[in-house]
């Protein structure tokens, strides 16, 4: 399935995750929800805690060991998934790793600052730097190339993962393989899906998923939940993500402007901060699954799921995909918060 892939073959990878990772049936939550939901168990890539950015980072690093790179620069959130999985692919490949961090997230306490991904970070060694604004992708991708630079006086041979739009999406190629093996997990239990959820956030993921899906014939609808941002901007970023994506496998516009399926209900109060339904979503999936969500993107997914299931915007008893993108470590960060639900 992989030739309808185009040039994919053309860019280097490094290998970093678990493949392929398991489809499960989540028969519980499904009564609770009217639905018959299924889940992507995408935590379970492997390497650190997994998640999907180890998808993603594989293509990443197989840039930078072409570049002949012996140090990665990367920027995210405070509390980054995509930070920890590169300090840990960068650890295994013998490289140093110089991370800076966007104030994303406002009146966070100190255990925001010291645990979850945090505390995994130092334990892999990350060098960190401190970036003011959290919604300033251009002035962030400028200052990390600054660093870079000297780095480069030093002797180092940095590679930098790019931050905003305008770049190659080389991490949303993860995700077009990750279509593949989708499918062909379905056709092996002879399972039909009438829709996939997805966390919408950088747009790697779900646009490399469309994409993905929509080069291989299958016309599925992919739901993204918003995380980041409103559905009008993310909705940009994607259609950006898979035209970028047709260009460089040399295929053509496989997606279409109405294959972009968003929903921003649960967004507020914005990025990385909890709200009840996200909170309810989390405790709702451990107690029926013995399944953790972080809040800023697999927890506010759910919460867009049942919002969904709830306005039956997924029908009822419908087939329905929930890709489990990890974030575990995440919710460690969260505990002041996490635990005012869960008291008796």
């Amino acid at each position: 399935m992989t030739t309808k892939f185009g040039r994919l073959a053309d860019y280097p990878r490094v290998p970093l995750s678990v493949l392929p990772t398991v489809i499960e049936a989540a028969p519980r939550l499904s009564t609770e929800l009217g639905l018959n939901l299924f889940i992507k168990r995408d935590d379970m890539t492997g390497l650190a805690f997994g998640g999907n950015k180890t998808r993603q980072l594989e293509f990443y690093f197989g840039a930078a060991q072409a570049k002949n790179a012996d140090t990665i620069l990367i920027t995210g959130a405070v509390q980054s998934n995509y930070v920890r999985v590169a300090a840990a692919a960068a650890a295994r490949m013998g490289w140093d790793i110089h991370v800076q961090a966007e104030e994303r997230v406002a009146g966070m306490d100190e255990i925001y600052y010291q645990t979850g991904n945090i505390l995994l970070g130092d334990l892999l060694g990350v060098q960190r730097y401190s970036y003011p604004e959290g919604e300033d992708e251009a002035g962030a991708d400028a200052a990390i190339q600054a660093i870079a630079e000297g780095l480069r006086a030093e002797g180092k041979k940095p590679y930098v993962i790019p931050l905003g739009p305008g770049n190659p999406p080389l991490g949303a190629l993860g995700y077009v393989m990750a279509a593949a093996e989708v499918v062909a997990q379905l056709q092996a239990s002879a399972t039909k899906m009438d829709a996939i959820v997805i966390a919408s956030g950088s747009g790697f993921t779900h646009a490399g998923l469309l994409f993905g899906l929509r080069a291989l014939g299958q016309n599925v609808d992919v739901y993204g939940v918003c995380v980041r941002r409103n559905s009008g901007l993310q909705r940009l970023r994607i259609a950006s993500h898979c035209s970028a994506l047709a260009e460089m496998l040399g295929v053509g516009e496989v997606v279409l402007d109405e294959d972009i399926i968003l929903f921003d209900g649960v967004l507020a109060p914005g990025y990385g901060q909890m709200n009840p339904a996200t909170a309810d979503a989390i405790v709702l999936t451990a107690r029926c699954e013995g399944l953790f969500l972080d809040p800023p993107y697999t927890g506010k997914t759910m919460a867009g799921l049942i919002a969904m299931a709830g306005n039956r915007t997924l029908a009822a008893n419908s087939n329905v995909l929930f890709v489990h993108t990890g974030g575990t470590p995440g919710i460690f960060a969260y505990g002041p918060q996490l635990q005012h639900w869960v008291e008796p």
